[in-house]
Parts: structure tokens; sequence; C-alpha cells
């Protein structure tokens, strides 16, 4: 793990670490948030309950005003002492260590832990293998919860993001849906803007209730369906339209809200696939794995949109919807339309290692 021989000066890293700490701040480009309300009070200070948040960053300086600033928002409405931020960086060249470094210190003095650490390994550098190299990496950022296992309460919660853009309303709807649905494991959708649309994007690692993809991909790997999402699954299509939390079998789209206790328990972790087990990416395997061990409460949030850039989660905001255009979030919760959980996953899921030889495969068996 590297440190800073020195606290962070006046200068690049600086003026990032203060937009990072004041989401008033706009000397850079960000995305537009609102005001957290009244909606996630009951998140606040928990009796027992910790927050555990995740991230993997690599040369993400651009997205880290909007994506720290809603992280640190977050933190600082559930209660700085009730959380932990774990950050593994690895090969940047845009000073994003530097000034994760800076924003680390800053964190530290709100009553938070903070957790940085730095990882060579390029996924795509022909070197490893890809999924193993994330699956690495993710298991690191993760590697507190196992090595301070007893620092941190059962009902601990990780919120795992990618370097996305997001607003602390989007966490905080997820951690909310988390917790009235009961579930195991909660997902946003992530967009990006495609063929002049903003389209889902994580469409390799997701899989529906039904085991299939979450728009039909053809073999020639064209995007042409997908506008046209859970096609063949009128329950989770009529939920999402609605902006209702639906169940599926395998998801991550930007961010995931998980149960810490199968990763303490070292029940879980990520992972590649194993010899004779269709290729997935590792949030897929996690997933899979979630089933085996009997947490398949896996749902998806459609009213939490997120994106890579500010331009395109401004996009995705603008035509998937934000948060509060679904729900007041000026009230405290009262109700919420609650998943009528399958408590078994489809038979059969989905296999694309690639998009010109997909199958259909055994959703538990390798």
């Amino acid at each position: 793990m590297r440190v800073l021989q020195q606290p962070v000066e006046p200068g690049p890293a600086y003026t990032y670490v203060k937009a990072i700490m004041d989401p008033t701040d706009t000397s850079f480009d960000r995305l537009s948030c609102p005001p957290i309300g009244a909606r996630y009070n009951h998140l606040k200070n928990p009796a027992g309950a910790k927050y555990f948040f995740a991230l993997d960053l690599f040369n993400s300086a651009p997205v880290l005003p909007t994506l720290l600033g809603a992280v640190v928002e977050a933190m600082r409405f559930l209660g700085e002492r009730h959380c932990t931020l774990s950050i593994v960086e690895g090969r940047s060249t845009d000073g994003t260590y530097d000034i994760l470094a800076g924003a680390g210190e800053e964190i530290r003095k709100l009553g938070a832990k903070f957790y940085l650490d730095t990882n060579g390994v390029d996924p795509k550098g022909g070197e490893i293998d890809r999924i193993l190299a994330l699956a690495g990496l993710r298991n690191q950022a993760l590697k507190p919860l196992i090595e301070e296992r007893m620092s941190y309460p059962r009902d601990t919660i990780v919120i795992f993001l990618n370097d996305i853009v997001v607003c602390a309303d989007d966490i905080l709807e997820l951690l909310h849906q988390h917790i009235v649905q009961s579930a195991d494991m909660s997902c946003a959708m992530d967009w990006n803007d495609k063929d002049n649309d903003i389209l889902f994007y994580d469409s390799w690692v997701a899989r529906g209730i039904t085991g299939d993809t979450f728009f039909e991909i053809p073999q020639n790997g064209e995007w042409k369906f997908a506008a046209n999402l859970f096609w063949n699954d009128p329950l989770s299509k009529q939920r999402f339209e609605a902006k209702l939390p639906f169940q599926v079998y395998a998801c991550w789209n930007g961010v995931a809200v998980f149960r810490a206790k199968p990763i303490m328990d070292k029940e879980i972790e990520f992972r590649r696939s194993v010899e004779g087990e269709c290729v997935m990416g590792e949030p897929t395997l996690f997933c899979k794995d979630l089933w085996r061990k009997g947490y398949g409460k896996i749902q998806v949030v459609p009213s939490v949109n997120v994106a890579y850039t500010v331009k395109e989660g401004t996009s995705a905001k603008a035509v998937r919807g934000r948060v509060a255009d679904s729900v007041d979030q000026t009230v405290e919760a009262v109700h919420d339309d609650l998943i009528q959980w399958k408590i078994t996953p489809p038979s059969m899921i989905k296999c694309v290692p690639f998009w010109t030889a997909p199958s259909w495969v055994s959703s538990l068996k390798a």
C-alpha cells in the first residue's frame, strides 16, 4: 500500500479533493444532484449495521468529483462512524492515486474508516486472464471485511461501485430497497449513449429471472433490439416500466449492494469460471454462487440510473429518469411495492462467452 509522504498541497489533486468534499463546488463538470430527502431517514445511524463502500479505480479523475462526492455525501447522511470506504487503485497516470489519498485524509477526519491499496495488474494486458484479474481486484477491495471481520457486524452491507457518475440519492435508494425488500443483492441500471439512444450497458453480465439477457443480442453482436428490454418476461417488463424493483438471476449494472456476511464467512468470493463451466463475467458468477448458498433474492431497482461519464449520466437521468421521478423523497417511506421472491433460480441461463456462440446451461451446476 502506498501512502503520500506529504499532505496534499494546493494544486490539481487538492482542487479535486476540495470538489469531492464539497457538493456545491463547481470547479469541475459534475452531475447535478438533488438534496437528500426524509425518505432515507431510517438508514441513518443504524444500531448495528455498517456500510462498506468498495471501489476499483483506474484513470478515474474525471468522474471523481461526482462519484466520490456522492459517496461522501451518502456517508455523511448515514453517519460517518458507521461507514468504511475501501479503494483499490491501479496503474493510473492521471493523478487518480494522489486525489484518492488526499480525499482519504479528509474522509478519515470525518470519522469514517478509509483504506487505499494498489494493484498493478492490467486486466486487458494479456498477461493474466481478464476475468481472473477483475475478480482479484474486487476481492482486494473487500479484503478488510475478512482481515478485520471482528470489526464489522453480521448485518454489514456492501456498496460496490464501478467508475460511474452517481448521486447520493441513487446510493440511498438502492440501500433503502435492499432493506425494505429484504434482498440479498440489489443493482441499479447502467446506461451508455449508443446508436443515438440511451441503452442498457451491462448486457454481458446481467440475466433476467428467465435466465436470458435483458435484451436479445443476435450472433452478430448488434444491439438493434436493445430498446426492447425484457421482451420475453412480461412481469419484469411491467415492473421495469413502472420503475418498481424486480427479481433477476444476475446483475451488477454499475453499482451493486449486497450482504457482507457471505464474504466475511468466506462462503463466496469473486472468481473466474472453472474448467467445464460457462465463461461468464465475475459478477455473474458471484450471483450464481449466491444462489447456490441460498442468497437468491437478487433485484434490480430501475429508478436508479447511472452512467460512466458526466455527459452520459446527465442524458441517462433525462431519458431514463431520476429517483425523484419515481418516489417522493421528501417524506419518510411508509410503503413500497414488495417483490414476490422466487426461491429457486431458472433451471437454465444463457451462456455467451462470445456473442457468436450462445447456448443454454444449468443455472447452478458447473
